[in-house]
Parts: C-alpha cells; sequence; structure tokens
C-alpha cells in the first residue's frame, strides 16, 4: 500500500546541508513532522563522513565548518573523523528535534496536483509518496562516484576501485598501486598508501596545481564565483578545489621531495597487467585506485526535467531557474560544510517568500 502524506517542504539528505536546511526551518517556524520532514538515505547519522576511512581522523580533516546553532568542541583529533563527525551530527538531530526518518530511498520527484510535488520514497518495508509544497535536496554527491571510462579496462588482471571504496592503506600492502586523480583525496590516498605498497604510480589528467600561502577570504570569494558561475550557466558544477589547487602543506612537500607525487600524464589504455601509455611506456600494477571524485546524486529528480541543454541544473542561489520550488543546497558553490550553512539559510529565506505568495508550481 503506498500512502500520501502531505507536508509544507521536504528536506532530501542529512548531511551537512539537510541539516542546515532543517535547522534554518524549526528557527522560521515550520515544525516537524507537519511543517516539514527530512529523509535520509543513509543508515546512520552522519551524512558521508560516516563512510569515510578509519585511518582519516578528525585531526586530518581539513575545512570542516560545524553546523549552525552547535559548535564541535573538545573532539579529539586521534579518533576517526567517522566517529566525531557522526556523533555530533547525531547530538544535533536531537538537540534541535529534527526527527531525520532513516534509512529512506527516494526513488522519483514528480509534477502533483494543486501545485504540490509527488516524492515516491520506500523504506524498504513500506511505500510512502510526499507531497510538498516545496522541496530542499541535499543529497551530496557520496553516492555517485565517477569512475571514467578506459579502454582495456574490462582485461584487467587485478584489483580496481573507486576512492569511494577505500578503507585504509594496509589492503595495499606489497602491491603496486597506480592512483589516478589529483584532487584532494588522490593525494591524500597516494601519500597514505605509498609506505605500505610495493611502488606507487600517480596519473591525473592535468598537471596538478600546488597552492602556496594562505588561502584568504578574498580567494575563496573568487573561487565560490567561478564554481557558480557555471551553475547559474546550467554546466555541470566543477568542485571549488578544482578551482583553488590544493594546498602546498608539509606533506605535500614531503610527497614532492621523496617522489611519491612525481605525476605522469593520463595513461591511454589499461592492459591485463597495468596501464600503457602511447608512447608505449608502461607500468605494471596489482591496483588501479580511481581518485576520480564523484557527481552530484540528482536522479530522483529526473522526471521534473530540470536539467539545461549544458548538461546541469541552472540554479540562481539555490533555486532552480526551472522551478522555484526546488532548491539544491550543497550543490555547486554551496558544495563546502560553510557553504552548506549558508545556502540553507538562504533556501530557507527564499523558501518562506514563496509559500506566503502562495505562487504555484513551476515558472
Amino acid at each position: 500500500m503506498n500512502e500520501l502524506r502531505e507536508v509544507e517542504v521536504l528536506v532530501i539528505g542529512a548531511g551537512q546541508a539537510g541539516l542546515s536546511s532543517a535547522y534554518h526551518l524549526r528557527r522560521a517556524g515550520f515544525e516537524p513532522d507537519r511543517g516539514f520532514v527530512v529523509l535520509d538515505h543513509s543508515p546512520e547519522p552522519g551524512g558521508a563522513w560516516q563512510f569515510r576511512w578509519p585511518s582519516l581522523t578528525y585531526g586530518k580533516v581539513h575545512g570542516m565548518h560545524t553546523l549552525p546553532g552547535m559548535e564541535l568542541a573538545d573532539a579529539d583529533p586521534a579518533r576517526p573523523s567517522a566517529e566525531v563527525i557522526g556523533a555530533y551530527f547525531d547530538r544535533y538531530e536531537h538537540a534541535f528535534d529534527l526527527r531525520v526518518r532513516r534509512p529512506v530511498s527516494v526513488r522519483a520527484v514528480r509534477e502533483g496536483d494543486g501545485g504540490r510535488l509527488l516524492v515516491e520514497t520506500s523504506d524498504g518495508t513500506s511505500d510512502v509518496t510526499w507531497s510538498p509544497r516545496a522541496l530542499i535536496n541535499a543529497t551530496g554527491t557520496w553516492e555517485h562516484p565517477f569512475w571514467p571510462r578506459c579502454p582495456g579496462q574490462e582485461t584487467f588482471r587485478g584489483r580496481q576501485l573507486h576512492t569511494a571504496w577505500y578503507a585504509g592503506p594496509e589492503e595495499f600492502a606489497g602491491q603496486r598501486v597506480v592512483v589516478v586523480g589529483g584532487g584532494a583525496s588522490g593525494t591524500q590516498h597516494l601519500l597514505e598508501l605509498a609506505p605500505y605498497a610495493a611502488a606507487t604510480t600517480w596519473v591525473t589528467r592535468r598537471p596538478p596545481v600546488f597552492r602556496e600561502g594562505p588561502f584568504d577570504a578574498d580567494a575563496g570569494r573568487a573561487a565560490v564565483a567561478l564554481v557558480e558561475e557555471r551553475v547559474r550557466e546550467g554546466l555541470p558544477p566543477r568542485s571549488v578545489v578544482s578551482v583553488t589547487g590544493l594546498p602546498l602543506n608539509d606533506a605535500i612537500r614531503r610527497g614532492l621531495a621523496d617522489g611519491v607525487l612525481d605525476r605522469r600524464p593520463m595513461f591511454d589504455r589499461i592492459t591485463p597487467d597495468g596501464v600503457e601509455w602511447r608512447d608505449g611506456s608502461r607500468v605494471d600494477a596489482d591496483v588501479i585506485l580511481w581518485a576520480t571524485g564523484f557527481r552530484a546524486s540528482l536522479g530522483h529528480l529526473s522526471p521534473l526535467r530540470l536539467r539545461a541543454p549544458g548538461g546541469g541544473i541552472r540554479v540562481e542561489g539555490t533555486r532552480t531557474v526551472a522551478d522555484p520550488r526546488i532548491h539544491l543546497v550543497g550543490y555547486g558553490p554551496s558544495a563546502s560544510t560553510v557553504g552548506a550553512n549558508r545556502a540553507g539559510r538562504a533556501a530557507v529565506r527564499d523558501i518562506r517568500r514563496l509559500l506566503a505568495e502562495g505562487r504555484p508550481a513551476a515558472a
């Protein structure tokens, strides 16, 4: 039996973006259950953090901004970040009575009647269709890892895995590992597993850009503006890190000095025993680790036809241009912990105005 439930605002996702949005809905006077509902696909509190590898301790986390209204105090830097942030998110949900429902899968978002949306969901035992007047999508990217295709990939006799399934450096002991990707996760994994592996090779599509000196507020705003311009034009967002470059910290300096971060260009094909370049050079490998990032998890929004010809969704602030009821928080320029906090507040402010005006449906 499929039950139909009405609600004013539905929030999909309970990571930083979703919890921030729920907090601001609470402050704006929306009550849990009838005023707003938060759905989360993950089994526990913590958003994507709960899936981070155990060796990523809280002390190694860069740029974690606390949620609005509650500081994360006295965190043990030696504890895994998954434990620290998961426990923090759990306390936050209870402190502000956000009543997150999990695990719930959102199958599709469709047009409903009377200016409402229809959101089809399942918790594994029962199906519920929610009928909100507005929707905040805060699904992030963790569930949509990007795995590029390469000639010969299916012939490789070793192991291939994406960084989403990286569990720690010990599993690579004595193996020859090719790490593909020039972002933060690629360099972190490479530096961490190199002491365990028999050999490592770093491959990136573009030459890495290392950033010297402090990253001040002006530089941050400029970087976010570049990402924001892409989503405004309806292009798929690039990460803020792709614009800012990699910070040249002590670990990176050591990796450059000892040759671990000796980058090679992208190979042309994968062979049964490794990878090969057009000039005939090759590297034998037991493992290929794809640290190639993630894409926004937006497949459930497909029935609404929000995508622009450029392949992305045009967004002004957090509001999708094609439908003012739909807000994307944690997408593009707000895909950072501090950005998600600000975007959650902005989305709620815009939704309050929309519902007060009683405007119908899509623009």
